[in-house]
C-alpha cells in the first residue's frame, strides 16, 4: 500500500519528537536528582560566602545586620544560624572548646533566637557536630564536602521530624560559628512526579502535534500533488496544464517554474518532432510513390514497346529472309518498320518531355502571347487532317485575349486535347473549339462529337499510358501519354483542366490567367 508524502512526513516528526520527549524522561531519571543535590549544595555555599562578607563587629547597627541576614535566607531560602559567646574548643575545626555549651539567650549574642523545640534541635544539631557524633538514635549525618578549616558540608537526616537537610558547618572570618541548614525534600518523590508529569505531557504534546502537522503538512503537501498531477499530464503529452503559484519563494515554487519551464519546452520539442515526423512521412510516402511509379512507368514502358519491337522485327526478319519477292509488299514491310518506329521515338520523346516537366527539369517561360492566335494557328494546321477524316472543326473567333503562360507548352496542351478530338470523333464528327471568359482566366474549351467517356474512367485517363479504348487508341497509334503531359503542364502553371461529359459527346478543357494587351511580366 502506498504511503502519501504528507503521512510520512508525520510520521517522521511525531517519532522524532517521541523521541526526544523519551530523551528529556530518561535525562529528568538518571540526572535531576544529582542536580538538584548539586545546586543546594552551591546555594548554601554562596549563602556562606555571602554571611562571611558581612563585618558583624564593624556593622553600624544589629539591625542592619539582621535585615542582611535575612535578605539571604529569603533568596537562598536557607536558615543562617550565627552563635557568639563559645569559648575556643578542640573538635573537628581543631580548636579547643568548653562543653557543654550554654545556649541561652546571652551565649547567642541575641542573633539568633531558639526557642522550645526548635531550639533544643539546632543546639543537638550543633552539638553533634562538635562532638563528631554524626550518627545517633536521632540524627544521622553523612559528610559531603569538606573547605579545609573554615566548613564542613553534611547531608542530615532528622528522625524525630522524618526530614532531610543540608547543613554548613564552620567558622566565619569573625571567629564565630556558623550553620546553614537547607531543606533538602525527597528527590525520588520530585523525580517520580516530574517522570509522570512528562509522560503526561508527552502524550498530548503527540496527539497535538500529530493533528497540527496533519494539517499545516497539507500546505506542503498539495503544491507537491498538484505538480505530480501535471507531471502525469506532461507523460501524456497533455502541455495546458501549468503550475500556477510560481510566486513562492521556496524549493516548491522553484520546482513549479521548473515544470512549467520543461512542459514549454517538451512541447514545443514534440512539436517539432511530429513536423519532422510528419514530412519524413510525408517524403517516405513520396519516395513510395515515385518507386511505384518507377515499376508501373517500366511495366508500361515495356508492354508499350512490345508490340512495336515484336512488329519491327518480325518485318524485318521478314525482309532478310525475302518471304515476299514482291516490291509492293516489301515496300509495305518497310513502311510499318518506319512506322512502328516513329511511333516508339514519338512515345520516347513524350516520356522524356513528361519527365522533364514533373521533376522539375525544365523551367516555366512565362511570356505574354494571344491565345486566341496561337489556338487558331493550330486548328490551321489540323484541317487537312480533319477534311481527310471528314470531321467539321469549327473555331468560333473571338478578338484577341492575352495570358501569361509558357506558350511552348500550352501549344503541346492545346495539341492533344485537338488531336484526342480529331482520333475520337464520330456521329457528326464535330470538333468545337471555344473561349470562354470569367473574372481574370480564359477557358479554352475542345468539345468533340462521340461516345461519352465511361464515369469510373474520368480519373484515370489522366494516368500515365491509362486507355479507355486500347485497341482505338492502338489504331490511332496512340500511347496514352497525351492526357498525362497535360495534367503536368497545367499543375507546372498552377491552373485548372478538367473533362466534361455531354449527351453528344466530350468536353476538355484548361484555363490561364488573362493579362492586359500592354501588360509586361
Amino acid at each position: 500500500m502506498e504511503k502519501s508524502l504528507r503521512f510520512k512526513i508525520t510520521l517522521i516528526l511525531i517519532s522524532v519528537m517521541a523521541m526526544l520527549i523519551v530523551l528529556c524522561w530518561l535525562m529528568n531519571q538518571l540526572f535531576l536528582e544529582r542536580f538538584y543535590k548539586n545546586s543546594k549544595i552551591n546555594s548554601i555555599k554562596e549563602s556562606y560566602t555571602l554571611v562571611n562578607n558581612l563585618d558583624i563587629l564593624n556593622s553600624d547597627s544589629e539591625n542592619e545586620y539582621f535585615e542582611e541576614l535575612e535578605r539571604i535566607e529569603t533568596v537562598y531560602s536557607v536558615n543562617v544560624y550565627v552563635v557568639s559567646g563559645i569559648q575556643t574548643f578542640m573538635g573537628r575545626f581543631g580548636f579547643q572548646y568548653v562543653y557543654p555549651i550554654n545556649l541561652d539567650m546571652g551565649d547567642l549574642g541575641g542573633f539568633s533566637i531558639f526557642r522550645n523545640e526548635r531550639f533544643d534541635r539546632i543546639g543537638k544539631t550543633l552539638e553533634m557536630y562538635i562532638r563528631g557524633n554524626t550518627d545517633n538514635p536521632n540524627y544521622s549525618a553523612e559528610l559531603i564536602e569538606t573547605r579545609n578549616e573554615m566548613f564542613d558540608v553534611y547531608m542530615t537526616y532528622d528522625r524525630t521530624i522524618d526530614s532531610s537537610y543540608i547543613d554548613l558547618v564552620g567558622f566565619l572570618d569573625s571567629g564565630y560559628l556558623i550553620m546553614l541548614r537547607s531543606g533538602y525534600e525527597n528527590i525520588q518523590e520530585s523525580v517520580g512526579i516530574s517522570s509522570k508529569f512528562y509522560m503526561i505531557i508527552g502524550v498530548l504534546t503527540i496527539i497535538i502535534g500529530s493533528v497540527i502537522m496533519l494539517i499545516f503538512s497539507k500546505s506542503f503537501t498539495k503544491p507537491i500533488l498538484e505538480l505530480a498531477d501535471i507531471s502525469d499530464k506532461m507523460a501524456n503529452l497533455d502541455f495546458d496544464t501549468h503550475y500556477e503559484d510560481v510566486e513562492r519563494k521556496d524549493e516548491i515554487g522553484r520546482l513549479g517554474r521548473s515544470i512549467n519551464e520543461m512542459s514549454e519546452r517538451l512541447e514545443t520539442t514534440i512539436t517539432e518532432l511530429k513536423s519532422a515526423n510528419i514530412e519524413l512521412e510525408k517524403d517516405i510516402a513520396h519516395k513510395t510513390e515515385i518507386d511505384e511509379m518507377r515499376k508501373e512507368f517500366l511495366a508500361n514502358v515495356s508492354h508499350e514497346l512490345k508490340t512495336p519491337i515484336s512488329l519491327i522485327q518480325g518485318y524485318a526478319e521478314g525482309l532478310i529472309d525475302n518471304i515476299n519477292d514482291d516490291p509492293e509488299d516489301r515496300n509495305y514491310y518497310c513502311e510499318v518498320i518506319i512506322d512502328e518506329s516513329r511511333k516508339m521515338n514519338d512515345m520516347v520523346k513524350k516520356l522524356l518531355s513528361l519527365n522533364e516537366i514533373e521533376f522539375g527539369s525544365n523551367k516555366l517561360n512565362l511570356e505574354r502571347f494571344d491565345i486566341v492566335m496561337k489556338v487558331r494557328g493550330l486548328a490551321s494546321s489540323i484541317d487537312i487532317l480533319a477534311k481527310s477524316k471528314e470531321i467539321n472543326v469549327i473555331f468560333n473567333e473571338h478578338e484577341p485575349i492575352y495570358v501569361w503562360a509558357d506558350q511552348n507548352l500550352i501549344e503541346e496542351v492545346a495539341t492533344n486535347y485537338l488531336s484526342n478530338a480529331l482520333n475520337h470523333a464520330a456521329d457528326q464528327k464535330i470538333v468545337d473549339i471555344r473561349f470562354t471568359e470569367h473574372d481574370n482566366n480564359v477557358r479554352i474549351s475542345v468539345f468533340n462529337t462521340g461516345e461519352s467517356i465511361p464515369e469510373e474512367s474520368l480519373t484515370s485517363i489522366w494516368e500515365k499510358f491509362y486507355k479507355v479504348d486500347k485497341a482505338r487508341t492502338r489504331e490511332y497509334g496512340g500511347s496514352g501519354i497525351g492526357l498525362s503531359i497535360v495534367k503536368a503542364i497545367m499543375e507546372q502553371h498552377n491552373q485548372k483542366y478538367g473533362v466534361i461529359n455531354h449527351s453528344n459527346g466530350v468536353e476538355f478543357w484548361f484555363e490561364l490567367e488573362k493579362v492586359g494587351e500592354n501588360s509586361e511580366i
